[in-house]
Protein backbone atom coordinates (compact mmCIF):
# COMPACT_ATOMS: atom_id res chain seq x y z
CA UNK A 1 0.00 0.00 0.00
CA UNK A 2 1.14 3.44 -0.54
CA UNK A 3 3.34 5.60 2.28
CA UNK A 4 4.57 2.60 3.84
CA UNK A 5 6.61 4.61 6.02
CA UNK A 6 3.86 6.00 7.73
CA UNK A 7 2.27 3.09 8.01
CA UNK A 8 5.37 1.42 9.71
CA UNK A 9 5.38 4.09 12.19
CA UNK A 10 1.97 3.66 13.11
CA UNK A 11 2.05 0.14 13.88
CA UNK A 12 4.87 0.51 15.70
CA UNK A 13 3.21 2.47 17.93
CA UNK A 14 0.54 0.58 18.15
CA UNK A 15 3.14 -2.00 19.03
CA UNK A 16 4.01 -0.06 21.86
CA UNK A 17 0.19 0.15 22.92
CA UNK A 18 -0.23 -3.75 22.57
CA UNK A 19 2.32 -4.47 24.90
CA UNK A 20 1.96 -2.30 27.30
CA UNK A 21 -1.64 -4.58 27.72
CA UNK A 22 -2.18 -7.11 30.55
CA UNK A 23 -4.09 -9.09 27.51
CA UNK A 24 -1.92 -12.49 26.57
CA UNK A 25 0.12 -10.20 24.50
CA UNK A 26 1.85 -12.51 21.57
CA UNK A 27 5.17 -10.80 22.42
CA UNK A 28 5.49 -10.13 18.35
CA UNK A 29 4.99 -13.90 17.41
CA UNK A 30 3.96 -13.63 13.87
CA UNK A 31 2.90 -17.75 13.99
CA UNK A 32 0.90 -16.96 17.40
CA UNK A 33 -0.43 -13.48 15.60
CA UNK A 34 -1.46 -15.88 12.58
CA UNK A 35 -3.22 -18.63 14.69
CA UNK A 36 -4.77 -16.93 17.50
CA UNK A 37 -8.96 -17.48 17.58
CA UNK A 38 -9.59 -16.17 20.70
CA UNK A 39 -9.34 -12.95 22.94
CA UNK A 40 -9.06 -12.92 26.74
CA UNK A 41 -12.63 -12.33 28.51
CA UNK A 42 -12.39 -9.70 31.00
CA UNK A 43 -14.22 -6.44 32.82
CA UNK A 44 -14.95 -4.56 29.42
CA UNK A 45 -16.82 -1.27 29.55
CA UNK A 46 -20.83 -1.29 27.85
CA UNK A 47 -19.80 -0.08 24.36
CA UNK A 48 -23.37 0.58 22.10
CA UNK A 49 -22.64 -0.91 18.62
CA UNK A 50 -25.90 -2.39 17.87
CA UNK A 51 -25.43 -0.32 14.65
CA UNK A 52 -21.92 -1.13 14.02
CA UNK A 53 -23.03 -4.79 14.81
CA UNK A 54 -25.74 -4.52 12.09
CA UNK A 55 -23.69 -3.12 9.48
CA UNK A 56 -20.78 -5.20 9.77
CA UNK A 57 -23.19 -7.78 9.35
CA UNK A 58 -24.85 -6.50 6.26
CA UNK A 59 -21.53 -5.76 4.60
CA UNK A 60 -20.83 -9.93 5.29
CA UNK A 61 -23.32 -10.66 4.09
CA UNK A 62 -22.61 -8.20 0.87
CA UNK A 63 -19.31 -10.09 0.24
CA UNK A 64 -20.35 -12.91 0.69
CA UNK A 65 -22.76 -12.80 -2.02
CA UNK A 66 -20.67 -10.97 -4.08
CA UNK A 67 -17.83 -13.95 -3.58
CA UNK A 68 -20.53 -16.42 -4.48
CA UNK A 69 -22.15 -14.52 -7.62
CA UNK A 70 -18.76 -14.20 -9.19
CA UNK A 71 -18.11 -17.68 -8.45
CA UNK A 72 -21.36 -18.59 -10.33
CA UNK A 73 -20.17 -16.52 -13.20
CA UNK A 74 -17.54 -18.39 -13.33
CA UNK A 75 -19.04 -21.72 -13.45
CA UNK A 76 -22.14 -20.29 -16.13
CA UNK A 77 -19.51 -18.47 -18.43
CA UNK A 78 -20.47 -19.66 -21.99
CA UNK A 79 -18.44 -22.18 -23.76
CA UNK A 80 -17.87 -20.62 -27.44
CA UNK A 81 -16.01 -23.73 -28.32
CA UNK A 82 -13.62 -25.98 -27.63
CA UNK A 83 -10.06 -24.24 -26.78
CA UNK A 84 -6.88 -26.34 -27.91
CA UNK A 85 -4.12 -27.12 -24.91
CA UNK A 86 -1.00 -26.16 -24.71
CA UNK A 87 1.20 -28.32 -27.39
CA UNK A 88 4.43 -27.41 -25.51
CA UNK A 89 5.86 -26.04 -22.29
CA UNK A 90 7.27 -22.89 -23.88
CA UNK A 91 3.35 -22.27 -25.34
CA UNK A 92 1.98 -23.08 -21.55
CA UNK A 93 3.96 -20.49 -19.66
CA UNK A 94 3.50 -18.53 -22.24
CA UNK A 95 -0.33 -18.38 -21.71
CA UNK A 96 -0.07 -18.70 -17.70
CA UNK A 97 1.68 -15.37 -18.12
CA UNK A 98 -0.58 -14.06 -19.95
CA UNK A 99 -3.71 -15.09 -18.23
CA UNK A 100 -1.74 -13.83 -14.95
CA UNK A 101 -1.14 -10.51 -16.91
CA UNK A 102 -4.30 -9.61 -17.30
CA UNK A 103 -6.34 -10.63 -13.92
CA UNK A 104 -7.29 -7.87 -11.46
CA UNK A 105 -6.48 -10.81 -8.58
CA UNK A 106 -3.75 -13.65 -8.08
CA UNK A 107 -4.53 -16.95 -10.22
CA UNK A 108 -4.66 -20.11 -8.22
CA UNK A 109 -2.96 -23.54 -9.88
CA UNK A 110 -6.71 -24.70 -9.94
CA UNK A 111 -8.34 -21.55 -11.99
CA UNK A 112 -5.71 -21.63 -14.42
CA UNK A 113 -5.68 -25.54 -14.75
CA UNK A 114 -9.37 -25.32 -15.20
CA UNK A 115 -9.06 -22.57 -18.27
CA UNK A 116 -6.18 -24.48 -19.69
CA UNK A 117 -7.95 -28.16 -19.08
CA UNK A 118 -4.88 -29.52 -17.84
CA UNK A 119 -3.36 -31.41 -14.70
CA UNK A 120 -3.24 -29.19 -11.67
CA UNK A 121 0.13 -30.26 -10.81
CA UNK A 122 1.31 -29.53 -14.21
CA UNK A 123 -0.04 -26.06 -14.10
CA UNK A 124 2.13 -25.58 -10.62
CA UNK A 125 5.36 -27.81 -12.06
CA UNK A 126 5.15 -24.65 -15.44
CA UNK A 127 4.26 -22.05 -12.49
CA UNK A 128 7.15 -23.08 -10.68
CA UNK A 129 9.63 -22.49 -13.59
CA UNK A 130 7.87 -19.80 -14.81
CA UNK A 131 8.45 -17.83 -11.69
CA UNK A 132 12.14 -19.02 -11.48
CA UNK A 133 12.80 -18.09 -15.31
CA UNK A 134 10.68 -14.63 -14.66
CA UNK A 135 12.54 -13.15 -11.69
CA UNK A 136 15.85 -14.45 -12.65
CA UNK A 137 15.69 -11.58 -15.32
CA UNK A 138 16.05 -9.07 -12.52
CA UNK A 139 13.51 -7.03 -14.21
CA UNK A 140 11.58 -4.22 -12.13
CA UNK A 141 8.66 -6.59 -11.96
CA UNK A 142 8.54 -10.36 -10.04
CA UNK A 143 5.77 -13.25 -10.31
CA UNK A 144 4.92 -14.50 -6.61
CA UNK A 145 2.66 -16.38 -5.20
CA UNK A 146 0.13 -14.15 -2.81
CA UNK A 147 -3.35 -15.40 -1.35
CA UNK A 148 -3.41 -17.84 -2.51
CA UNK A 149 -2.73 -17.19 -5.96
CA UNK A 150 -0.18 -16.06 -8.45
CA UNK A 151 0.67 -12.51 -8.98
CA UNK A 152 2.90 -9.87 -10.94
CA UNK A 153 4.36 -7.06 -8.42
CA UNK A 154 7.07 -4.63 -8.34
CA UNK A 155 10.56 -5.36 -6.51
CA UNK A 156 10.85 -4.69 -3.16
CA UNK A 157 14.52 -2.95 -4.29
CA UNK A 158 12.18 -0.08 -6.25
CA UNK A 159 9.21 0.39 -3.79
CA UNK A 160 10.81 3.98 -2.53
CA UNK A 161 10.74 4.81 -6.57
CA UNK A 162 7.40 3.49 -6.68
CA UNK A 163 6.43 5.61 -3.81
CA UNK A 164 7.35 8.72 -5.47
CA UNK A 165 5.55 8.47 -8.22
CA UNK A 166 2.38 7.07 -6.44
CA UNK A 167 2.59 10.38 -4.29
CA UNK A 168 1.84 12.15 -7.30
CA UNK A 169 -0.89 10.75 -7.85
CA UNK A 170 -4.08 11.86 -5.69
CA UNK A 171 -5.46 8.63 -3.82
CA UNK A 172 -7.66 6.86 -0.82
CA UNK A 173 -5.86 6.81 2.14
CA UNK A 174 -6.12 5.33 5.82
CA UNK A 175 -6.16 7.77 8.60
CA UNK A 176 -3.66 7.15 11.39
CA UNK A 177 -6.77 5.95 13.62
CA UNK A 178 -7.98 3.79 10.65
CA UNK A 179 -3.84 2.21 10.33
CA UNK A 180 -4.06 1.75 14.33
CA UNK A 181 -6.70 0.26 13.95
CA UNK A 182 -6.23 -2.38 11.60
CA UNK A 183 -2.77 -3.23 12.63
CA UNK A 184 -4.78 -3.99 16.04
CA UNK A 185 -6.59 -6.17 13.92
CA UNK A 186 -4.10 -8.15 12.29
CA UNK A 187 -2.52 -8.96 15.09
CA UNK A 188 -4.98 -9.98 17.46
CA UNK A 189 -7.73 -11.43 15.51
CA UNK A 190 -10.21 -12.28 15.77
CA UNK A 191 -10.94 -9.53 18.15
CA UNK A 192 -13.91 -7.44 19.08
CA UNK A 193 -14.65 -3.63 19.87
CA UNK A 194 -14.69 -3.57 23.28
CA UNK A 195 -10.85 -5.29 23.09
CA UNK A 196 -10.07 -2.67 20.51
CA UNK A 197 -10.89 0.16 22.67
CA UNK A 198 -9.16 -1.47 25.29
CA UNK A 199 -5.71 -1.40 23.43
CA UNK A 200 -6.42 1.82 21.61
CA UNK A 201 -7.66 3.67 24.33
CA UNK A 202 -10.31 5.17 22.39
CA UNK A 203 -13.59 4.52 20.49
CA UNK A 204 -12.80 2.96 16.89
CA UNK A 205 -16.26 2.12 15.15
CA UNK A 206 -15.71 4.87 12.57
CA UNK A 207 -12.53 3.72 11.54
CA UNK A 208 -13.80 0.03 12.02
CA UNK A 209 -16.97 1.11 9.35
CA UNK A 210 -13.85 2.55 7.22
CA UNK A 211 -11.93 -0.67 6.95
CA UNK A 212 -15.61 -2.74 6.29
CA UNK A 213 -16.44 -0.20 3.60
CA UNK A 214 -12.79 -0.76 1.80
CA UNK A 215 -12.96 -4.70 2.63
CA UNK A 216 -9.71 -4.68 4.04
CA UNK A 217 -11.19 -6.67 7.36
CA UNK A 218 -14.82 -8.83 7.49
CA UNK A 219 -16.74 -9.97 9.94
CA UNK A 220 -15.82 -13.06 12.15
CA UNK A 221 -19.29 -13.63 14.14
CA UNK A 222 -20.20 -13.04 17.42
CA UNK A 223 -18.08 -13.57 20.79
CA UNK A 224 -19.79 -15.79 23.16
CA UNK A 225 -19.81 -13.73 25.85
CA UNK A 226 -22.00 -10.70 27.17
CA UNK A 227 -23.69 -8.38 24.91
CA UNK A 228 -22.40 -11.27 22.11
CA UNK A 229 -20.34 -8.84 20.29
CA UNK A 230 -19.32 -8.57 16.65
CA UNK A 231 -16.10 -10.41 16.12
CA UNK A 232 -13.29 -8.85 13.21
CA UNK A 233 -10.27 -10.24 11.75
CA UNK A 234 -8.25 -9.01 8.21
CA UNK A 235 -10.05 -10.36 4.60
CA UNK A 236 -8.39 -11.67 1.31
CA UNK A 237 -8.11 -8.49 0.12
CA UNK A 238 -6.04 -7.24 3.19
CA UNK A 239 -3.29 -10.11 2.16
CA UNK A 240 -4.13 -8.25 -1.63
CA UNK A 241 -2.93 -5.02 -0.48
CA UNK A 242 -0.31 -5.79 1.85
CA UNK A 243 1.44 -8.26 -0.62
CA UNK A 244 1.30 -11.02 1.93
CA UNK A 245 0.81 -15.30 0.73
CA UNK A 246 -1.06 -15.11 4.61
CA UNK A 247 -0.86 -14.18 7.73
CA UNK A 248 2.35 -15.64 8.91
CA UNK A 249 4.23 -13.45 6.70
CA UNK A 250 2.98 -10.16 8.81
CA UNK A 251 5.99 -8.69 10.28
CA UNK A 252 6.97 -9.35 13.87
CA UNK A 253 6.53 -6.45 16.42
CA UNK A 254 10.27 -6.17 16.68
CA UNK A 255 10.66 -5.63 13.11
CA UNK A 256 8.77 -2.62 13.84
CA UNK A 257 10.98 -1.16 16.72
CA UNK A 258 13.72 -2.07 14.57
CA UNK A 259 12.46 0.15 11.56
CA UNK A 260 10.93 3.28 13.77
CA UNK A 261 14.52 3.10 15.89
CA UNK A 262 12.38 1.74 18.87
CA UNK A 263 13.89 0.23 21.79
Amino acid sequence: MENNHTTQETIADTADAMDAETVDAPGGSVDEAATNVESSAGSEQPVDEAALNEEASRELEALLAEEESAAAMDAEVPDDGPIASPQSDTERSAIIEALIFVSEEPLSAKILADVLKLDKAVVEESLSRLAEEFNARQSGLQLREVAGGWQFATRPEFHEHVRAFLKTRPSAKLSIASLETLAVIAYRQPITVPEILEIRGVQSPSAIKTLLDKKLIVAKGRKETVGRPMMYGTSKEFLLQFGLKDLTELPSVEDFHDLSGGA
